[in-house]
């Protein structure tokens, strides 16, 4: 039988993973142990369930615990489920759960940069990316277009951010993922170490084309991809490989970082 919590009290402490906590709070890093993310609709929950992420609660409306949220909640085990109707929620959480379910998981130990990087051909390198749109989307061009890790810069957005996982549509949880701690010289040189050619997107007079012959069949690539309106620092740039951007017309001179990162990940993609 599934643990349900009727909700009696918005305000109870045990909800506030949902509604009161920020994202920094649910992180908490001066107690990693206890550190959470939230996972929204079932599709994206099942996607952490099956990487082993461990669930702590889940949030939804009565009519889904033996409807389209009755298999997760058997996968959840004795996991409190916690339930009210609709207009309850809505003070709760301030909106309406339109995608359902909800769920507060606890957040897995961090992945070294050499653990992601070992049987991995291609890369996406993410330099100061904070906008947890573009990280999500990123993570979902990335999966979708044959990349096989991404690594992040400590100041970029957290893929477990709410919304990142959201937009990822759950592919934060198939494509592995860690922090470089060290960069830019660190982790090009980790990247150097273990035999992949760095490519920075950026527009420079020296760069060659995406789809340069080097770069498409380079048997290891790492795309290094830059923040949103600066762009890569000139110190990375320096110290990539090469330089690649997209050739474009009309005048553009550049796509969101989403948008150049799929594209770079369709036509660097592996062929075997």
């Amino acid at each position: 039988m599934p643990n349900v919590v009727e909700i009696t009290d918005p305000r109870d402490p045990a909800l506030d993973a949902y509604a009161r906590l920020t994202e920094a709070q649910l992180r908490n890093r001066l107690h990693p142990g206890d550190a959470l993310f939230i996972a929204e609709s079932p599709k994206v929950i099942g996607y952490a369930l099956d990487a082993g992420i461990a669930p702590a609660s889940l949030l939804m409306e009565r009519r889904h615990i033996e409807g389209k949220a009755a298999a997760l909640i058997e996968r959840c085990g004795d996991v409190p489920v916690y339930t009210a109707g609709s207009d309850v929620l809505r003070q709760l959480t301030g909106y309406p759960l339109t995608r359902g379910v909800l769920c507060a998981m606890r957040r897995p130990a961090p992945r070294r940069p050499e653990d992601v990087l070992a049987n991995a051909r291609r890369v996406a390198v993410l330099e100061n990316v904070v906008d947890a749109t573009n990280i999500g989307a990123i993570f979902r061009s990335a999966a979708a277009l044959g990349m096989d890790a991404v690594l992040l810069t400590p100041t970029s957005c957290d893929p477990l951010n709410r919304r990142a996982v959201r937009v990822s549509m759950g592919t934060v949880f198939q494509v592995p993922w860690a922090t470089l701690d060290d960069w830019p010289e660190g982790g090009l040189a980790l990247l150097g170490r273990l035999g992949f050619r760095t490519a920075a997107l950026a527009l420079d007079a020296r760069a060659v084309p995406i789809d340069d012959p080097g770069l498409v069949s380079a048997e290891k690539l790492a795309l290094v991809l830059g923040a949103e309106g600066d762009g890569l620092a000139p110190a990375t740039v320096a110290r990539c490989d090469c330089t690649a951007m997209i050739p474009m017309q009309h005048g553009v001179d550049s796509l969101n970082v989403a948008a150049a990162g799929a594209v770079a990940f369709w036509v660097c993609r592996k062929r075997d």
